[in-house]
């Protein structure tokens, strides 16, 4: 009695493997990271107005933008025209990139302005309150327990 079967080499395990999902494609795809270097898309338009503004403050905070020989996946999202020629931008927004010692000053400096912040917030409120019904009431407390007979 013979069986008809497949040569081994024929068999293939894509027939075993469940079907792919579609999945919405990425709005901003993920660079490739560079060793040292934090990566962000900045805004350069929004309704197809230029936003100077915003591009020069991250420009002078120290993100500059990425040359397409840096990222060669992104060709064909080239700006060929403009301030921006030969780097990658999409939708008004450019890919930019700024080493990452800059990037945790950056958030050393916003957590310092942060809790100088809280701190101000905080001896504002204490300042209103009266040692008759403090709002915040700092002590220890301690807990008794009674003699048994």
């Amino acid at each position: 009695m013979t069986t008809n079967r497949l040569q081994r080499e024929l068999e293939s395990r894509t027939q075993q493997e469940r079907p792919k999902q579609w999945q919405p494609p990425e709005l901003l795809p993920e660079p490739d990271k560079q060793e040292g270097y934090a990566y962000r898309w900045i805004r350069v338009s929004m309704l197809n107005n230029a936003d100077p503004r915003n591009i020069s403050v991250k420009l002078r905070e120290g993100w500059e933008p990425v040359n397409i020989e840096e990222q060669p996946k992104f060709r064909l999202l080239v700006s060929g025209e403009g301030k921006f020629k030969d780097h990658i931008e999409i939708g008004g927004l450019l890919l930019c990139k700024t080493p990452i010692e800059f990037v945790e000053q950056r958030t050393q400096y916003y957590d310092a302005q942060t809790k100088a912040q809280e701190e101000a917030v905080d001896n504002n409120l204490m300042r209103q309150s009266d040692v008759r019904m403090p709002i915040f009431k700092e002590g220890t407390s301690s807990t008794t327990f009674g003699k048994g007979s």
